[in-house]
């Protein structure tokens, strides 16, 4: 009997791509045929299948679907980086599909998610975060204020490029 051969980084990333096939498959037949694989977009990946949606009756916001084939769990550091590309995405949810050690069945694989993200996939809206109230009331607020002092305000953090001093001061 031989002893089974070690994971090489190269042999990981295949199976990794075979079980992104299987499950874009697996749900472009269940789901909708325009789900697939997607391309890796580098550093503001998107996830690894597209085309996954709420129903029109939840408004339709995209999801982002991370899949892993690993033999360790590492649900923190998946679940960032779905929320990291639901992100970029601008999805209203993320999910992470990940292998069972053992069974091959794309609709036997499991699926993880947050609590924020399960509520979006339920009813298609986000639940507000403290962090969203306050960047929309610092919007509202900055919406209220007069050009010039937006501008001087941007400008004194940096986001705005002025030649004028007057802005900045």
């Amino acid at each position: 009997m031989t002893a089974p051969r070690k994971r090489t980084r190269r042999s990981a990333k295949a199976a990794g791509a075979r079980f992104e096939r299987a499950i874009a498959d697996y749900l472009a037949e269940h789901i909708d045929d325009r789900i697939d694989k997607r391309p890796k977009n580098g550093a503001k990946d998107r996830g690894d299948i597209g085309g996954v949606r709420l129903s029109p009756a939840l408004r339709g916001g995209r999801i982002v679907v991370e899949c892993k084939d690993s033999a360790r769990t590492n649900l923190a550091g998946w679940a960032a980086e779905a929320e990291n590309e639901r992100g970029n995405d601008d999805a209203v949810a993320a999910v992470i599909v990940h292998k069972r050690h053992g069974v091959a069945d794309p609709g036997q694989q499991w699926v993880t998610c947050t609590v924020d993200n399960f509520i979006a996939l339920l009813t298609g809206e986000r639940p507000q975060t403290e962090e969203d109230a306050e960047a929309e009331e610092w919007v509202q607020r900055m919406a209220n204020l007069p050009d010039d002092q937006v501008r001087a305000l941007l400008a004194r953090g940096g986001w705005l490029q002025t030649d004028s001093e007057e802005l900045t001061a």
